[in-house]
């Protein structure tokens, strides 16, 4: 696992070399035809041009090689095309600079770029080696150029007079740019040594943590479920009671016996809402199977509609006619929609009403449900999807409640790929959205 983790970062960096590279290309191209064209500077503009469609092939076929070997997931093939881009943009930027004024360019220090996309990419003693051969280039062509071996392609009036033959000029820049490069990589590999260490301590402490709490929802369900027996049992035994059928109570134990029944009940349906948000989260796959939503939605309301009644909420649903099936788990989908509207009718006041609009989004469907209740306050609203959480003004409006519907609806909304947000004003109503793929 470790060693996947690696190479799929290593080949994100990859990608994002060949990102940049298209960039320099660009650049390349810009800076000859505006050297040649108007500053007029005689350049062998043909040799340079080739440079750049040089650099183009090579991108291309990295980029090729890295969609082929992408699923095999190699670190070492991976880490060789690595050094072999930046050994080949050395290579490619020392022609350029070649042909472009030798060491009078002042470009030679883009060098330095790529000595820290080394240290960014590579390990320290492969940036070493590509500092080296970064030298090793610029040495033979100082060299060469002071030597005659290779002809001198000067900037003209940019550059001044021409010191590519002064030793003591070629010397100094020699020093310079040599100790620029190893201290540049020297630099970049000790900060990029340390980030990889802080991302390696990041990713443990996140394995962990998600070790932690998988022990402690296992731990929850069967907890939980031990409880609802007992629970079970408990109503099982006060329900009789309450009904009179072991015999009358009076007036004060009636009301006592009702209490614990209504008790048992309201804690009963907290533990069942902690078994289902603790078993999404424990079950790996979720079956799902093609429905017709329409008939989902249908029966959502249906359950809401004698509560809505009893408060004179109007409520309305508006599907578009290309909606049919949709792939999922249809029991969780609905008790999602079921969860949303019931606290759109728990929040809203008499005579309230609640709109209900699904939309085709092509591959997905966008549904909002939008209520005149009592809204979330502008500050609590991040926090709504979070377990156990409430409203402020929610517990004043009803004092029970789990605080886990909604956030069993983003767990169910997240196992299907899909997205889950609310946008409300306190006093004004609340619109809950969730985008789902068909």
């Amino acid at each position: 696992m470790k060693e996947f983790d690696l190479t799929k970062d290593l080949i994100e960096r990859n990608y994002w070399l060949i990102r940049l590279r298209w960039l320099a290309i660009a650049g390349v191209n810009a800076a000859i035809l505006f050297s040649s064209r108007i500053l007029n500077f005689s350049l062998p503009t043909f040799f340079l041009y080739a440079i750049g469609a040089f650099l183009a092939i090579y991108n291309l076929i990295f980029l090729f090689l890295l969609t082929l070997i992408k699923e095999k997931e190699s670190f070492s093939v991976i880490n060789r095309i690595a050094n072999a881009q930046i050994s080949l943009d050395l290579l490619s930027l020392s022609g350029l600079i070649h042909f472009s004024g030798g060491v009078e360019n002042p470009f030679i220090f883009y060098f330095i770029f790529h000595m820290i996309i080394a240290g960014i990419l590579l390990s320290r003693r492969a940036s070493f080696l590509q500092a080296t051969f970064a030298v090793l280039l610029f040495c033979a062509m100082a060299v060469s150029e002071y030597f005659g071996i290779f002809a001198h392609y000067g900037l003209g009036k940019f550059s001044g007079l021409e010191r590519y033959n002064n030793f003591i000029y070629v010397s100094g820049v020699s020093f310079v740019f040599i100790t620029t490069i190893y201290i540049a990589v020297y630099m970049a590999t000790s900060i990029s040594k340390r980030l990889r260490e802080r991302e390696k301590i990041l990713a443990d402490t996140s394995t962990l943590l998600k070790k932690q709490d998988l022990l402690k929802s296992e731990y929850v369900l069967r907890v939980s479920h031990d409880i609802k027996e007992h629970l079970a049992a408990i109503q099982g035994c006060l329900e009789p009671v309450a009904g009179g059928i072991t015999g009358e109570l009076n007036p004060k134990q009636l009301d006592l016996v009702q209490r614990a029944v209504h008790r048992t009940a309201k804690l009963m349906f907290f533990v069942k809402a902690l078994l289902e948000i603790t078993r999404i989260k424990l079950t790996k796959e979720v079956k799902m199977d093609y429905f017709y939503f329409q008939d989902v939605l249908s029966e959502a309301i249906a359950y809401i509609a004698s509560k809505a009644k009893d408060k004179n909420i109007t409520v309305n649903s508006t599907v578009e006619p290309s909606i049919d099936r949709i792939c999922g788990a249809l029991e969780y989908i609905q008790e999602t929609i079921v969860n949303i509207l019931a606290n759109a009718v728990k929040y809203t006041p008499c005579n309230g009403k609640i709109d209900i609009r699904v939309n085709d989004k092509g591959n997905t469907i966008l549904i909002q449900i939008k209520d005149t209740g009592i809204g979330i306050p502008k500050d609590e609203l991040p926090r709504i999807f979070d377990e156990f959480y409430r409203a402020s003004n929610a517990k004043e409006v009803e004092k029970d409640g789990t605080g886990l519907g909604l956030s069993i609806a983003k767990q169910v909304v997240q196992r299907h790929n899909g997205k889950i947000w609310a946008e409300s004003e306190e006093g004004k109503g609340s619109t809950f959205s969730i985008i789902l793929p068909k």
